[in-house]
């Protein structure tokens, strides 16, 4: 059953126009992924400024691909605020037409010192289908 319902929601989400809305807010990534690595999300700065997650040793921004730009500025801000090193989670919702949103941020990001990862709705659509099959 898990199965069935698991592939009908892959279908959904590949049937989906890569124009439309998002399949879920960027702080629904945010939480799940600041969850998971211990960290502190929506960390306040001196200057009233937002860390979207703060761990012990990175400061996190997200953003979608199409992004990426803004995400490399606020994780540099943000490491320099912090002393922690800056990185960004990048939002693939839209599979290869997002990466090249990707190459340019590591391209980026290896110079800069910014940590790079990626977080795509498969892993927010597998708990919702936990929690589900759970109630």
């Amino acid at each position: 059953m898990q199965k069935i319902i698991l592939i009908s929601l892959t279908i959904l989400i590949l049937s989906m126009p890569a124009y439309s809305k998002r399949m879920f807010a960027e702080a629904e990534y945010q939480n799940y992924w600041c969850k998971a690595h211990n960290g502190t999300t929506e960390y306040e700065l001196k200057d009233f400024t937002r860390v979207d997650c703060l761990t012990e040793t990175q400061a996190i921004e997200f953003d979608f691909a199409n992004k990426w730009a803004e995400c490399i500025g606020q994780s540099l801000h943000y490491g320099l605020m912090t002393h922690k090193q800056p990185a960004c989670v990048l939002i693939m919702e839209r599979g290869n037409k997002d990466l090249k949103y990707l190459k340019r941020l590591r391209r980026v990001a290896y110079k800069k010192g910014i940590a790079t990862y990626t977080m795509k709705p498969d892993v927010l659509l597998k708990q919702k289908l936990l929690n589900e099959l759970a109630e």
